[in-house]
């Protein structure tokens, strides 16, 4: 088993420490200030559990169980374990026979609080026959390549007896020191199938710019096949569906303009002012958290908090009407119908909001100048956003592939 620990969705880079001794005695040691020192930790070990014919590696995220994963949350793994598919499966890798399998896997130096384990297995199709297949293709230090595709497995914790997912505590006793988690099992099995690649998409018609004060803007987004160097995305596709996130069994209307909310959700948000870079404004270290210090923008109602702000433009998808109109049956809408389509048209108004607490983005002044990138994310959780590391003014540096359209921006003046 292999494990990393990582800071955002395409993992930052390893930090090693190397701690040289030098002269015949070992140096006292002291206590500091440094809160990295200071730190004690517990671990979080248990085993994953996969039943049926796929065959790969088992990947498991740790997440902090109040930011949770797409589509729940925004959140990004604290770290992850990887078990090769060789220790997973032994003897039986070669084989279609389901299993069960098992395999123990261990997240060290975990520090007190509530957490989540989520998974999937990163399917070796090759294994299976299917044509075109692919190996492991889960490369976790890229947007790209940090997330499943068609063939691989979802996995989770769970609670048994709800079905809902386990949230795992690592408590303290009474001294203080972290008490360890045992025994936690993370399941994988054909139920939780990834039935599509994730949404790769161009922008297809997209403005120059998006003019403060002026109309809103369609243009479609298209999916784009990729399969050049570590990337497989041989059939990307947008999987439309209502919206229903407060649970009461009707189609959301969140803005209020009469047309219902669609999945995919489309997120259009400013990027840090770094030339072609593909940072987040805001998020420079790349951990799916506001920076403590950074833009701060006064708001339609109020002047700058002092805070930084998670600056993004309204944006959704707008369904052309035989679309929506397939959304329906008799006049009632079919709240669990899903379909795949290979393009969307996207409305960005010219409207920017603070979006650091979600349910209830606040309205700003004016909209910030400067580049923004575009991100489908799908009901299922899987996301694609440009621009990213295939732009081709990136992916050289990187060792990937050069990919038109992957390096297309919004610009406001």
């Amino acid at each position: 088993m292999t494990l990393f620990h990582a800071r955002g969705l395409a993992f930052a880079g390893l930090t090693l420490s190397t701690f040289l001794t030098l002269g015949c005695e070992a140096p006292p040691v002291v206590a500091t200030s440094d809160r990295q020192q200071q730190t004690r930790s517990a671990r979080i070990e248990g085993g994953v559990v996969v039943q049926g014919p796929a065959r790969g590696n088992a990947v498991v995220f740790l997440y902090d169980a109040a930011r949770p994963p797409p589509p729940q949350g925004t959140g990004r793994p604290e770290a992850f374990a990887l078990i090769p598919q060789e220790e997973l499966f032994g003897s039986e890798l070669d084989t279609n026979t389901t299993g069960p399998f098992t395999a123990p896997f261990t997240f060290p130096l975990v520090r007190p609080g509530k957490y989540l384990l989520r998974g999937f297995i990163d399917a070796d199709t090759c294994r299976t026959g299917a044509q075109p297949c692919h190996g492991p293709d889960f490369i976790p230090w890229y947007n790209v390549t940090a997330e499943p595709n068609v063939g691989d497995v979802g996995g989770a914790a769970v609670d048994l007896a709800t079905g809902t997912p386990r949230v795992i505590e690592v408590r303290e006793a009474e001294d203080g020191t972290p008490i360890p988690v045992l025994g936690a099992t993370v399941s994988f099995s054909t139920t939780a199938n990834v039935l599509v690649d994730r949404p790769a998409f161009a922008m297809e018609g997209a403005p120059a710019t998006i003019e403060p004060n002026g109309n809103t803007r369609f243009f479609k987004l298209r999916a784009r096949p990729i399969r050049e160097g570590a990337v497989n995305l041989s059939a990307p596709v947008f999987l439309v569906r209502f919206m229903d996130e407060n649970h009461d069994g009707a189609p959301d209307d969140a803005n209020a303009d009469g047309v219902p909310d669609l999945w995919p959700r489309i997120i259009v948000r400013k990027l840090a002012d770094s030339g072609t870079g593909i940072t987040d404004e805001n998020d420079l270290d790349n951990d799916g958290q506001l920076d403590a210090e950074g833009m701060d923008y006064a708001h339609a109602n109020a002047p700058a908090d002092g805070q930084p702000d998670l600056v993004v433009l309204a944006a959704g998808v707008a369904p052309e009407d035989t679309l929506l109109q397939s959304l329906y049956a008799d006049g009632q809408p079919l709240m669990d119908k899903v379909i795949p389509v290979p393009e969307l048209t996207v409305a960005v108004r010219p409207l920017a909001l603070d979006a650091r607490n979600p349910s209830a983005p606040a309205p700003l002044q004016k909209m910030p100048s400067g580049r923004y990138s575009v991100t489908a994310l799908q009901y299922t959780g899987q996301v694609w956003r440009v621009p990213n590391e295939l732009s081709p003014t990136l992916a050289g540096a990187l060792g990937l592939p050069a990919v038109e359209g992957q390096g297309q921006t919004l610009q406001v003046p």
